[in-house]
């Protein structure tokens, strides 16, 4: 709600500021959430050819290494006080032609509304509150984004309405990064690689051991080496899962706190396949080519999944969390959540075997 009255405050300069604008054919992307979202925002970020955009600073590695990108603001730098709020409201103010707002809180829609562009597109979704029309009425135009349409379409609907995710690929750096060196493991020869991700950065989607171990067990006659992505804050989840079983498999790789975000799209690039809940490197590896087995399990998939070759295991039963609506806490436990029965895991078998040999 302050953000209505920061608005007001600025409104007299805004409008003064509007004699004074000139075109300058900038895009303005807007999109402040993490590594997933970054990356399904991506295809728009192509079509546009060239934009600056407001992000966090968890996705500026990929940002930086994105030809896409001009410009790129980090929106933590410019919400921390008032004085840097109103400075950068004065330094957009006339500066875009087009401004797309993707990821619509309070503090987004206050930036994208005092933009005085020709052409300001916003998304309205579900969690939207009642006094955020003051913002709204200055858009022109909205899509509206319920909790089982894909993200990646709306967000190319705001460039074009016509489009959908089947027109513009994803990426996750552009073009993708090649990093000086990478882990040696990667080099094993005549091996199976299964890139995971242990933690979502949610405890309630984070995929428990005893599901692992169905998978690994269910796998353990194959020739695969499991490679663990992530931070190294990351760490106790891999410990819990090395408790539960047998022992500490030697086909399981961590490399947790090894790798720089930017150096992640390429390394995942050699995976055989991947293997998380609903994570940010489901989304990088779905944007490098790379086949994804999605545990969905509370995530909503129709809003939100990888898009190519994607194998989804869960129950439709248990959707309950969406993206501008994440749950931390569920009914059920996560054994119950990330189940996977014996012909599920047939299937993630089946699946990893096509893609191993299709490569």
């Amino acid at each position: 709600m302050s953000y209505v009255f920061l608005f007001i405050l600025f409104l007299p300069v805004k409008l003064l500021g509007k004699l004074f604008r000139k075109d300058t054919g900038k895009n303005l992307v807007i999109q402040t959430a993490k590594i997933g979202d970054f990356v399904n925002a991506t295809p728009l970020l192509s079509y546009l050819k060239k934009s600056d955009v407001l992000i966090s600073r968890s996705v500026a590695p990929l940002a930086e290494r994105d030809d896409t990108i001009d410009a790129i603001y980090l929106i933590g730098l410019h919400k921390r006080n008032l004085f840097a709020k109103f400075r950068f409201a004065w330094l957009i103010m006339n500066r875009y032609d087009n401004v797309y707002l993707l990821q619509p809180n309070s503090t987004n829609l206050f930036f994208a509304a005092i933009c005085n562009a020709k052409n300001k597109q916003f998304l309205s979704i579900y969690t939207r509150r009642w006094y955020h029309g003051i913002f709204y009425a200055a858009a022109d135009g909205v899509i509206e984004h319920g909790k089982r349409t894909l993200s990646v379409t709306n967000y190319l609907q705001l460039a074009d309405r016509t489009l959908s995710w089947q027109d513009v690929p994803k990426h996750a750096t552009h073009p993708l990064y090649m990093p000086k060196a990478w882990p040696e493991s990667l080099e094993k020869k005549d091996v199976i690689r299964i890139g995971i991700s242990i933690s979502a950065g949610n405890r309630a989607k984070t995929v428990p051991p005893a599901t692992w171990k169905s998978i690994f067990d269910a796998l353990a006659d194959l020739p695969c080496v499991f490679y663990v992505f992530g931070t190294d804050d990351e760490q106790p989840w891999l410990d819990d899962l090395y408790r539960h079983l047998d022992d500490e498999p030697d086909n399981i790789i961590s490399l947790l706190g090894l790798l720089p975000l930017e150096d992640a799209p390429f390394t995942i690039s050699k995976m055989d396949c991947y293997i998380a809940s609903d994570s940010g490197n489901v989304y990088i590896a779905d944007a490098v080519g790379v086949p994804v087995v999605l545990l969905f399990g509370p995530c909503c998939h129709y809003e939100q999944r990888p898009l190519g070759k994607t194998l989804l295991i869960g129950d439709d039963e248990n959707i309950c969390s969406y993206v501008f609506e994440t749950r931390y806490f569920f009914q059920q436990d996560r054994e119950a959540l990330f189940a996977v029965t014996e012909s599920r895991l047939d299937e993630i078998r089946r699946f990893i075997l096509n893609s191993y040999n299709q490569k």
